[in-house]
């Protein structure tokens, strides 16, 4: 009969993936990760694998939790709703005080040696996922009456994901949630001023 667990796998996972959050993949040790989790190596090995094992567990996580708002937003009734939820979901998780600052589908991947190439990519994978399921919600939106005919779908779904991109990285940098939403605030604004997004520009 397995032996039970002595700690718990999901207050353990939870720990792993604040510090995978703080330190990225590659500089995130596996002495940093037993320790955050309060496990030994043998624990960590039996229970979550390898420490691509243990990520990619963390990953999972992170989507279903603090990440959750790049796919709850698509929910939102116009383009305008759903791009707003994005750009200040963003920020609500990122820079939070409550958790590491920064997105971990960004920092993540902030990786450098050949063998993080397969978390590397797995992370580019869901970010390009992100952009095209907001393109998909964008184009819904034209068909739907509730953007101009011959709006630029692609465009403004590249446009708002690289200013998560870069809501991430100033995050993890210390600009505070308060400046964060100013900028995303002024990505609202560049949508509606611009001919990307024209039929924006009557609802901000």
């Amino acid at each position: 009969m397995a032996r039970p667990l002595a700690f718990d796998a999901d207050e353990a996972l939870d720990a792993a993936l604040d510090v995978f959050r703080a330190k990225g993949y590659e500089a995130a040790s596996v002495g940093d990760l037993t320790s955050a989790m309060g496990i030994n190596r043998p624990s960590l090995y039996n229970t979550f694998g390898n420490k691509e094992d243990l990520f990619r567990q963390a990953l999972e996580r992170y989507l279903q939790g603090p990440g959750s708002y790049l796919t709850t937003s698509l929910g939102q009734p116009t383009a305008l709703d759903v791009v707003s939820a994005m750009l200040h979901g963003a920020v609500e998780v990122m820079a939070s005080a409550q958790s590491p600052a920064g997105c971990l589908l960004v920092h993540g991947a902030l990786v450098t040696s050949d063998s993080a190439t397969p978390i590397r990519r797995k992370l580019a994978a869901i970010r390009a996922g992100s952009c095209d399921d907001l393109q998909r919600r964008l184009d819904r939106a034209v068909a739907d009456g509730d953007l101009e005919a011959g709006s630029d779908t692609r465009r403004i779904a590249l446009f708002v994901t690289t200013v998560l991109a870069g809501i991430s990285v100033e995050a993890s940098a210390g600009v505070t949630a308060r400046e964060l939403h100013l900028v995303a605030d002024d990505a609202l604004l560049v949508l509606r001023d611009s001919e990307i997004i024209r039929d924006l520009a009557a609802r901000v």
